[in-house]
């Protein structure tokens, strides 16, 4: 299964290739670095005294949980160096400004999974340990990085029943695969014992890396933007997907029949949306406005549209309520849910559809507390978002305080486990 594998990855490279320019040319690819998908780039490599350390992460959300352990690691050990790699053009902007002036961390965008493409990258870097991140199985690298004998990881990794019914169909290759890993730490109970069922060796399971409190260089919002925001109502509907933003629009009017001064926050999850979403709420006859990078609202704006990453957190602050996305849509049931941890540390209320699964744990551990509550529909939201209005914004600081504290605990038992792989390298 491997040879076909590899050799699919060989006779699809023309269409792969395809693919890249026509991505670079919509603008979907950084158009100065695309090439590091081939594996072509000019930035230097590290000192050959130096022990490397390569962390990959998809996107967005793995890049951002794996920021605490990455800074933990360079602080406690000078000697040390790092790489991190991740697909998307967003997550390597996000990498590039918490970074931007490290000179012991580059980032690439990890190349595509071609032996060749795979060979030339690791006889680049020559990392001496390699951590991926969640679900990012690459069979080539992976087969390249056991046959160099270099420590491989699996970080809070995710393996759902339905990925896991997937690789039960090649057996063989799975356990190939997955038994190349020298140490996989489990996100999840469901992922622990899917894991395990793959015949992974030196499975850990110490809660999701998301618990883990980090504040990101995070974008300032302007002096006028924070005085409007002061004088609104202001809920927020975050990393919506398609669907969900007609709910969070029903929901605004009917808040808006009680606050004639709230404003709707709507973050897509893919900021590429906004003039669609923009289009849909001059339907319903809403001032709508998007924020862009102007960083400015006008006064009579009602749903503001986010056009930016980091700006999240800044507005966590000043809404009461938060909608987190993802899981109103039936079909992603299997896939459903955002991280609703950053918008608690900000005192807000939760609210979520019933498609949670990816945080199913999470979301458990948050209910215990009180501070998210499962709705079904824009009536039921309007009704609990009009609900938590009439009560001042609490800042949960008991609550947080523990997230906080089980946030630290996982850091250092991962960050201990990470190094006891480097065995006699770091002195």
């Amino acid at each position: 299964m491997l040879f076909i594998y590899q050799f699919l990855t060989i006779f699809l490279l023309p269409i792969y290739i395809i693919i890249i320019l026509v991505r670079t040319v919509l603008g979907k690819e950084d158009t100065k670095r695309f090439l590091e998908k081939f594996s072509i780039t000019n930035e230097k490599s590290f000192n050959k005294d130096k022990i490397v350390l390569w962390f990959h992460g998809a996107s967005i959300g793995e890049i951002r949980s794996v920021f605490p352990v990455i800074n933990k690691i360079l602080k406690e050990n000078k000697k040390i160096n790092i790489v991190v790699t991740s697909v998307t053009l967003s997550s390597g902007g996000i990498i590039q400004r918490e970074y931007r002036n490290n000179k012991r961390l580059r980032h690439q965008f990890i190349p595509f999974d071609n032996i060749f493409f795979v060979k030339r990258f690791l006889n680049k870097w020559k990392p001496n340990l390699v951590s991926l991140i969640d679900s990012e199985i690459w069979p080539n690298f992976i087969t390249e990085i056991k046959k160099r004998n270099i420590p491989l990881t699996l970080i809070n990794a995710r393996i759902t029943n339905k990925t896991y019914k997937r690789w039960k169909i090649v057996p063989s290759f799975a356990k190939k695969v997955f038994s190349s890993f020298d140490l996989s730490i489990a996100s999840s109970e469901d992922s622990f014992k899917n894991l395990k069922k793959l015949k992974v060796n030196n499975i850990k399971f110490y809660g999701n890396l998301k618990f883990i409190a980090h504040e990101e260089k995070n974008k300032k919002l302007k002096v006028q933007t924070i005085n409007f925001l002061k004088v609104k109502r202001v809920w927020c509907a975050a990393s919506t997907h398609p669907t969900e933003e007609i709910i969070c629009i029903k929901s605004h009017l009917e808040i808006k029949k009680k606050y004639k001064n709230v404003l709707t926050l709507i973050v897509p999850r893919h900021i590429d949306r906004v003039k669609k979403i923009f289009q849909i709420c001059k339907k319903f006859n809403l001032n709508t406005e998007i924020l862009g990078s102007k960083n400015k609202i006008n006064k009579d704006t009602e749903i503001l549209l986010i056009n930016s990453f980091g700006l999240l957190n800044q507005f966590y602050k000043y809404s009461n309520s938060v909608f987190m996305g993802k899981s109103l849509i039936k079909e992603l049931r299997l896939v459903g849910g955002q991280n609703p941890i950053e918008a608690t540390r900000h005192g807000c209320r939760i609210y979520h559809g019933p498609y949670v699964y990816n945080f199913l744990e999470i979301y458990k551990y948050l209910k215990f507390y009180g501070v998210t509550k499962e709705i079904k529909d824009s009536k039921n939201l309007s009704k609990e978002i009009i609900r938590n209005f009439k009560n001042p914004k609490k800042t949960h600081k008991n609550i947080i305080k523990k997230i906080n504290q089980n946030g630290k605990n996982i850091l250092n038992i991962v960050s201990i486990r990470i190094k006891e792989l480097l065995k006699n390298e770091i002195i």
